[in-house]
């Protein structure tokens, strides 16, 4: 006997894939831009540097760069998790047809 563990309704796992997918491209997509320095993203980052020379100051922005970058690729990561129960959870309700 398979584990069938239906807690999601099939309105709403479609609604969870969804929304994941869009968490997944998005978030993919902002990690990139800040790995790649976007200036977009300058006046979030720079906000709260202090800094007593231009070298200092160019070393503390590109450490809160990479830092973004690294939690929009966790978030992107945990957004495929919700997607892989979202799927699992719209398949089981389609096989006990309720889709």
């Amino acid at each position: 006997m398979a584990f069938t563990f239906i807690f999601c309704g099939p309105k709403c796992s479609i609604c969870c894939t969804l929304i994941s997918v869009w968490g997944v491209i998005m978030l993919a997509i902002m990690g990139v831009l800040l790995q790649k320095r976007s200036l977009t993203f300058a006046e979030d980052l720079v906000a709260e540097i202090k800094a007593d020379s231009l070298d200092h100051f160019i070393q503390e922005v590109e450490i809160k760069y990479d830092n973004a970058a690294v939690t929009c690729y966790i978030a992107a990561a945990i957004y495929l998790g919700s997607f892989a129960i979202s799927i699992w959870q719209a398949f089981l309700n389609k096989r006990h047809n309720r889709i």
